[in-house]
């Protein structure tokens, strides 16, 4: 049976993040959204998404296909209620679909509005990931499943004694190869979890949910609040809280990070800082890219949303409710403007745009320093075509 998860109109709401990847590419919790459904449902996975990024994400369709809705995150028992399904029926919440079972025949005529003669009505609560910030307002109960999830019939590595558990032991896991020293760690709002190869350096205070995945490092002193994630192949430091930083980003030196998403291949300067609260308290509200205005959130606490690719430089200050676009280049002393806009090249005394050229030549570096990858011609394609349909943005 094969795992297809498609995108519906949440990867036009989720932009700027969803302009490099599928929904279902999203992380929150520990693991992304894919290797969620892979893990509650044990099989492969493939993408019905954007074309420009089917290249990457590909489509493979077999002879019997679960469709899935990438935006929703699954538990256990949204995973019994899919394999429930028969052949043709259809797993709904309202007006939003869930999942469909379909033949090779069907799987082919596949779109995500279209009707079904048979839907059963799901009731149950789920996570669904409909704008940016639900990412972080949803992270504390993701980190929780996915704690639950990947610990399950495991035990925890050792870690040295020179650090402090603060809390219950059993919400504490370290995979072998995680190192830690002479730091504490509160398990008592939410779990913690160091995935394999991750550091901890000396003098660190962290409170769960947290979340290390594999070859990154939390910098000396370096403050987290939950519910935080800090994806692979990262490097933080200085004061985060309820952030979620996808991977091969860097943090590495004092300033805030609250209430955020970072993308990846991001760099955020020295003594950087966003706002995550007004002045006067009010709600905070965000740029929407489909209806190209400012949203309201319905969220007192928001701060900084930046997608792939986006640097900073150093004491840059982002104000409440930032968007950052793709491959931005933001410094400069002042405030940025709330919505920075993707390819832009500047700060508060303006911006120009970011040439591909010199986009191209810094992303081939970045991923040589990072993990030794190739930035390759698909790299290259989805940047183009995310530099085409963002134009319209750049009006400096």
């Amino acid at each position: 049976m094969a795992i297809i998860l498609f995108d519906d109109n949440a990867q036009n709401t989720l932009l700027p993040l969803t302009y490099t990847r599928p929904v279902a590419n999203l992380r929150i919790g520990i693991l992304t959204i894919d290797e969620k459904w892979a893990t509650y449902l044990g099989s492969a996975y493939s993408y019905l998404t954007r074309d420009y990024l089917q290249g990457k994400f590909p489509l493979e369709i077999q002879d019997q296909n679960i469709f899935i809705n990438g935006s929703v995150c699954p538990d256990e028992a949204l995973a019994e209620a899919i394999d429930k399904l028969g052949e043709g029926e259809a797993l709904k919440a309202g007006e939003l679909l869930i999942a469909v079972k379909l033949n090779e025949t069907g799987a082919k005529s596949f779109t995500p509005t279209g009707t079904f003669d048979r839907a059963t009505v799901y009731t149950e609560r789920f996570n669904y990931i409909k704008h940016p910030e639900d990412i972080f307002r949803n992270n504390a109960s993701e980190l929780k499943k996915d704690f639950a999830l990947l610990t399950k019939g495991r035990s925890s590595a050792a870690i040295s004694t020179t650090n402090t558990i603060i809390g219950a032991n059993d919400q504490f896991f370290a995979e072998e190869g995680a190192v830690a020293e002479c730091s504490t760690f509160n398990t008592s709002n939410g779990p913690i979890y160091l995935a394999a190869d991750t550091e901890v350096w000396e003098g660190t205070n962290i409170r769960g949910g947290f979340a290390l995945c594999s070859h990154s490092q939390v910098k000396m002193g370096t403050k987290v609040y939950g519910a935080t994630t800090i994806g692979p192949h990262s490097r933080v430091g200085g004061e985060i809280n309820n952030a979620v930083v996808w991977g091969y980003t860097s943090k590495g030196h004092e300033g805030y990070l609250g209430n955020s998403v970072l993308g990846e291949w991001c760099n955020i300067g020295a003594d950087s800082n966003n706002s995550n609260l007004k002045n006067n308290y009010a709600e905070v509200k965000l740029w929407d890219y489909t209806s190209q205005r400012f949203r309201k959130t319905g969220l007192q606490f928001c701060g900084l949303i930046m997608g792939d690719h986006s640097k900073c430089g150093i004491n840059t200050m982002f104000n409440t409710g930032t968007v950052v676009g793709v491959s931005a280049n933001v410094y400069g002393a002042g405030y940025p403007r709330n919505f920075v806009a993707d390819f832009a090249w500047g700060g508060a005394q303006g911006f120009e745009t970011y040439g591909l050229k010199k986009v191209f030549e810094t992303a081939e570096k970045v991923f040589e320093r990072k993990d030794g990858r190739d930035f390759n011609q698909i790299e290259k394609d989805i940047l183009t075509n995310v530099f085409e349909l963002t134009e319209k943005f750049r009006r400096f």
